[in-house]
């Protein structure tokens, strides 16, 4: 049977669709509210035997196109499609459904189709327009659940009910269920990962078996390798951005046309390979998964990474999801119509939130990603939702769509639920003294709910931890965290900071007491246990570590989509090889590969084109023509292929992959400190065990750092618990050592007397250490306990 015979138009059901859009806008109280219950029944949901959608097409208003030239296209492949493989030509059955329109929106019902699921492909779909000439037109889905060929395809039909109605967390959620939605709040710490290189499988499924490895050795007691303990002692998970992302700039396309007839299409399929480190969306497709990061090309790994963490033995663990809705790539302009922006920024295009339509469609998205399963969502760039602000001819801050964020309401499992939620926002950034005039609190003090978080000031953006005097210069924001940073996110290794640190200049004053090289500095710096000590005992707010950081695994700007401007941001890249790769490591067979393979045999022949070609961008005011000609005549003759305009972005292309392997986490995990490792976990399990450490200084309490400064920073920091537990911390931050002192003696009001015991000391300091004059180095601390 020919698709065209095996489904058919449901016309009263599309129509009830459009009468129910056209109701909402009538008798809503504002445009806003209207779009917010349309938007609930756009995209495509599986209803019994039948299938309903719904699109919102602006677009199709502003053209002129009559509603009989709109269709729901339906495309079912031929054979067997397989997901897991890198390259198919496929045939599909075409078929075309009529569409009831209601002014800017279409929807049609239809009987017969393949939903998808965790065992079969659904069939793919799309609305598609004819235009005068007889040429055919696409609308893709932005709601779509599922992407196999990612945002620029067609969707497939997914049955998102099954889905839930099979996850095994269901028990995790309905015990959470009461007559008012369940808050989620904050958790003692978090782990945040890119989950592309946290596993040599690099995918949500290879993640998923990784934790659930762990919780199995945690259930039966088994010995923990450092490996292990990496991931453990954490509260919550954040992954970085799992929405699809841009694609190759100049191809290949993942879902290329190759012929085609009303009836039948013939298409050539990639499975999505690119690299990216998950803030370059395209906003279409936010509600499902980026098909990179899946393994068998199902959502539901997303599902499965929730449940393995919220059946995680000893105590359930939080999953936080990392949004970015502040902006799109330029590439979004390609995935959906033009009413969606507001015109350019420095990514790409602003979003008009100011239309009560795409506000209503983004805030849509969110609620349909987080019923993923997510406790918490992280927003990217808060500071970025801004709107034109007519009568003062200016941008202002959209705080009141950061509340509709935070008001959303989950249901998973028939649990209504609200997440907690964190805001990175450093208004003013961009401007210029943004640094001095941030306040890091516009959002926590805008916001309704008193456990909303931002990030705090040594955990945002430019932290340099590796610098003499960092720590003193920052003593001013940590005076400010000491006293109000109950709500912030602390700590100072995440994406944004330990890529910074890859841009430093290293003829600036580095502080060589870190390591004998640099990338022993960087690692450490981005590692360091008195800095550990310093964010999990003496800071309020909440902890969070970046997996790469904590493996010292190297990190980058990663993404290999750039075709216009690849050879750009490579350049700006170029330092990083001084701080993340040395000989040895670029010499290792498998590493770097590509590279090799264009030329580059050694690390120094790397490095020296490396050194040109930061130049010759600046000089040429990025010519590539003229860079490629200015590199062949240079002398001694450089390493590499023949310099040309492909060359020179075939260099950048492999560069983008060949450091995406090298960050990967699994070549790190054969190196890690043991000691390191376990010291770590057993501070995690100190903070987790005293969950009051998140509260802001009381009136006994003690920060500061020992005096006169003598050529070293040493943090003290005296706190006070619940039942009379005190916690003291001696923190050696950088500098020269100490001379022989006795913590317990230094002048700290409220440390005096006796009872305290040595609860934690750095690995540096070793076991035989139990207390009494010592003298501190860079990076050692010590923790004691006294009461309670």
């Amino acid at each position: 049977m020919t698709l065209h015979d095996s489904i058919a138009f449901v016309e009263d059901a599309a129509r009830a669709e459009a009468d129910a859009a056209h109701d909402a806008l009538m008798t809503a109280e504002t445009s806003f509210d209207g779009e917010r219950a349309i938007a609930r029944r756009l995209g495509a949901r599986v209803q019994g035997d039948m299938a309903v959608f719904g699109f919102w097409t602006p677009e199709l208003l502003d053209a002129r196109v009559p509603s009989g030239d709109i269709f729901l296209e339906i495309l079912r492949p031929v054979e067997p499609l397989d997901l897991t493989r890198a390259h198919q030509t496929m045939q599909f059955q075409r078929a075309w459904v009529p569409v009831i329109r209601q002014e800017a929106h279409c929807f049609t019902a239809v009987t017969g189709l393949r939903a998808g699921n965790r065992e079969r492909i659904g069939d793919f779909y799309a609305l598609a327009w004819r235009d005068a000439e007889d040429r055919w037109h696409r609308v893709l889905d932005p709601l779509a659940m599922s992407l196999p060929f990612g945002a620029m395809a067609p969707a497939e039909l997914y049955d998102v009910a099954a889905m839930q109605a099979a996850r095994g967390d269901r028990a995790y959620f309905q015990a959470l269920k009461g007559a008012a939605p369940h808050k989620f709040g904050p958790p003692v710490n978090i782990l945040q990962i890119h989950v592309s290189t946290a596993t040599a499988g690099g995918t949500l499924a290879s993640l998923t078996r990784h934790y659930q490895r762990l919780a199995e050795r945690v259930a039966r007691d088994l010995p923990l390798e450092p490996a292990d303990q990496l991931f453990l002692g954490y509260e919550a998970v954040q992954l970085l951005p799992v929405e699809p992302t841009t694609v190759y700039e100049a191809g290949p396309e993942f879902w290329e046309e190759t012929e085609g007839d009303s009836d039948s299409l013939t298409v050539s399929l990639l499975r999505p390979d690119t690299t990216n480190w998950g803030y370059d969306v395209v906003i279409s497709g936010m509600s499902t998964v980026n098909p990179v990061l899946l393994e068998t090309g199902r959502p539901d790994e997303l599902v499965d990474l929730a449940e393995v963490l919220h059946n995680f033995p000893g105590k359930p663990k939080q999953l936080i999801l990392d949004v970015v809705f502040g902006h799109a790539d330029n590439q979004g302009l390609r995935a959906l119509n033009g009413h969606f922006f507001a015109g350019p920024n420095m990514y790409g295009q602003n979003l008009d939130y100011q239309n009560p339509a795409v506000r209503a469609i983004l805030l849509e998205m969110q609620r349909r990603k987080v019923d993923f399963g997510a406790d918490g969502v992280r927003v990217d760039g808060a500071q970025d939702f801004k709107l034109w602000d007519a009568a003062a001819q200016k941008m202002r801050h959209d705080d009141a769509y950061l509340q509709s964020m935070a008001d959303i309401v989950q249901d998973v499992a028939g649990t209504e639920y609200r997440p907690w939620f964190i805001f990175e926002d450093g208004r003013p950034w961009p401007e210029e003294d943004w640094e001095l005039s941030s306040t890091y609190r516009s959002v926590i003090d805008s916001q309704r709910d008193g456990d909303v978080f931002q990030w705090g000031p040594l955990t945002f953006a430019h932290n340099t931890p590796f610098l003499y005097t960092f720590w003193l210069s920052k003593y001013w924001r940590i005076q400010e965290m000491v006293a109000t940073g109950a709500n912030w996110i602390s700590g100072t290794s995440n994406h944004d900071t330990l890529r910074r640190g890859t841009q430093v200049n290293p003829k600036l004053n580095v502080n060589t007491r870190l390591g004998r090289t640099r990338m022993e500095i960087l690692d450490k710096a981005y590692d360091n246990p008195a800095v550990h000590v310093l964010t999990y005992v003496a800071m309020p707010g909440v902890p969070m570590d970046f997996l790469n950081a904590m493996a010292r695994a190297s990190w980058g700007f990663i993404r290999n989509q750039d075709d216009r401007y690849g050879v750009k941001v490579v350049a700006e890249e170029a330092i990083s090889l001084k701080w993340q790769v040395d000989e040895y490591s670029y010499s290792v067979p498998g590493s770097f590969r590509r590279l090799k393979e264009l030329g580059f045999e050694t690390r120094e022949e790397l490095a020296r084109f490396m050194e040109f070609l930061p130049a010759l961008v600046e000089v040429t005011e990025y010519n590539l023509e003229e860079i490629a000609r200015l590199l062949n005549a240079s002398e001694p003759p450089l390493a590499g292929p023949e310099f040309s305009v492909a060359t020179l972005k075939e260099i950048a292309r492999a560069w983008m992959d060949d450091m995406h392997e090298y960050c990967n986490i699994a070549n790190s995990l054969p190196s890690l400190d043991a000691d390191q490792a376990a010291f770590c976990l057993e501070l995690r399990n100190f903070r987790r065990a005293r969950p009051w450490l998140r509260d802001n200084y009381g009136p006994s309490d003690r920060f500061g750092y020992l005096q006169p400064i003598r050529g070293r920073t040493v943090f003290t920091s005296l706190r006070h618990g619940p039942g009379g537990e005190q916690v003291f911390a001696v923190a050696h931050m950088e500098g020269k050592q100490t001379e022989e002192i006795d913590p317990l003696t230094l002048p700290v009001p409220g440390v005096q007397g006796t009872g305290w015991r040595l609860a934690l000391r750095t690995p540096s300091i070793g076991a035989d250490y139990m207390g009494g004059p010592i003298t501190l180095k860079d990076s050692m601390a010590l923790v004691y306990v006294r009461g309670g």
